[in-house]
């Protein structure tokens, strides 16, 4: 069942179908994150960002956002205890993951829905959000449909980091998984199928050399 947003919802309408809404995105990577902004924001949205299951619980003791959005593999441990936490209070819970077989430890734990990263449909996605907030799915401006252009800074940033993830001596599963899901929104099969393999030693250092070569591919931008 949907859940109605605090206020009223904006004039069905309106050519921005999220106009007045509130959104906080719970996100770690910076390309996908930015690609969330864009698509929410062109609906009307009010979009805010962070990457951490600390930083996500102290804006939820501040304010409600009339919709979280939560990554599933974070920084400081998995999204599903936020999930069900902002669920109990309340708040309705879209996941999102770049792995799929999230889907079910998600929805256990409360999510009312799942979408997989990248996002198959960009007017689905929005129509999804909307059904969520309001109990209605009005047609999404054409414009709104349109995939946001990539960012090739948020995209090195990300490699950057995932880099940085390989030489240090963090979770390994926390590395694969975002690199995996980095890997997916941007279509690269040989980096997710590198990501997959990065749980030993050798796995990794053939990971960090295909992340040297994708920064190194981008330099010029």
């Amino acid at each position: 069942m949907p859940f109605p947003p605090d206020g009223p919802p904006p004039p069905s309408d309106s050519p921005l179908p999220l106009r007045g809404l509130t959104v906080l995105a719970v996100e770690d990577s910076r390309f996908a994150s930015d690609a969330l902004r864009l698509i929410l924001t062109r609906a009307g949205a009010r979009l805010r960002r962070v990457e951490t299951l600390e930083a996500a619980r102290a804006h939820l003791a501040s304010y409600r956002p009339d919709l979280l959005i939560a990554d599933l593999g974070l920084p400081d441990g998995r999204g599903e205890a936020l999930i069900a936490a902002a669920a109990a209070g309340g708040i309705p819970v879209l996941a999102i993951s770049g792995d799929p077989d999230g889907r079910a430890s998600a929805l256990d734990a409360g999510a009312v829905a799942f979408f997989d990263k990248p996002f198959p449909s960009i007017a689905g996605f929005l129509r999804l959000v909307r059904q969520l907030l309001t109990g209605t799915g009005p047609d999404v401006a054409a414009e709104a449909m349109e995939a946001p252009p990539a960012d090739p800074m948020a995209l090195r940033d990300d490699l950057a980091r995932a880099a940085a993830l390989v030489e240090g001596a963090g979770d390994a599963g926390y590395l694969s998984g975002f690199v995996r899901g980095l890997a997916r929104t941007i279509g690269d099969a040989p980096l997710e199928a590198a990501a997959v393999r990065a749980r030993d030693e050798a796995g990794r250092q053939a990971l960090s050399r295909l992340l040297a070569e994708r920064l190194t591919a981008l330099q010029p931008v």
